[in-house]
């Protein structure tokens, strides 16, 4: 349990979450007595990751919790691993990894489509989202480049992205601005910065953010 962290995911019906941390090179799992409330959140276990990645980023799973993703400085990869019992991060054991060197220095964060046939990662060199296709889903061994959005009109240090349900809308937080930064999708050709003020400041909350958790109910 590491005093830096570097990105935070629930489960599906957010009784577990995850923190990463970039200290310990660990994954910390905490269990919630009552979901959404993070002052009943407890202690469970830990996973390092150490051995694939020693300056960890970003933290994702695939829709059901039997898969986690963490990607890092140190690889510039996407590293895949396994849970036998979902979202149980003390039951993952290393599977594979798929390199985004190319596309990303200093990867900062990922995110997948609810199918797991898209793979999405912000970094902080070029400050920018690439996409990749997954021809197997949530398999990142079966990933290709496809193309990037700069965000750095925005914000300079970009550190998490996340999407909507449906897709039509990104999200990116970064430690520039302390902001949560939203964008309209629905013509991929054509991305567009939408003023969200009910996400547009969250210098109250934090400053320096380094990740951010899939949207629910923002207006």
């Amino acid at each position: 349990q590491g005093p830096v962290a570097s990105e935070r995911v629930c489960s599906s019906d957010v009784t577990e979450m995850s923190i990463l941390g970039d200290t310990g090179n660990d994954v910390n799992e905490y269990h919630f007595t009552t979901a959404y409330e993070v002052a009943s959140a407890t202690y469970a276990t830990s996973f390092s990751v150490y051995a694939q990645e020693s300056n960890p980023n970003g933290m994702a799973f695939n829709s059901d919790g039997t898969k986690m993703y963490i990607i890092g400085y140190n690889g510039d990869d996407v590293n895949e691993y396994s849970l036998t019992t979902a979202f149980d991060v003390s039951t993952a054991t290393y599977a594979q990894n798929f390199s985004v060197a190319t596309e990303q220095l200093n990867p900062e964060g990922l995110a997948f489509n609810n199918e797991g046939t898209k793979m999405f990662v912000i970094g902080l060199s070029d400050r920018d989202v690439s996409q990749y296709n997954l021809a197997t889903p949530f398999d990142v061994s079966t990933a290709t480049y496809i193309q990037n959005f700069s965000v750095s009109d925005q914000d300079t240090g970009p550190k998490g992205v996340t999407f909507n349900a449906e897709g039509t809308k990104m999200f990116v937080v970064g430690s520039t601005g302390d902001k949560v930064h939203e964008y309209n999708l629905d013509n991929p050709a054509t991305q567009t910065v939408a003023n969200n003020t009910a996400i547009n400041d969250i210098t109250f909350n934090t400053t320096g953010a380094t990740g951010i958790d899939p949207a629910t109910d923002l207006p």
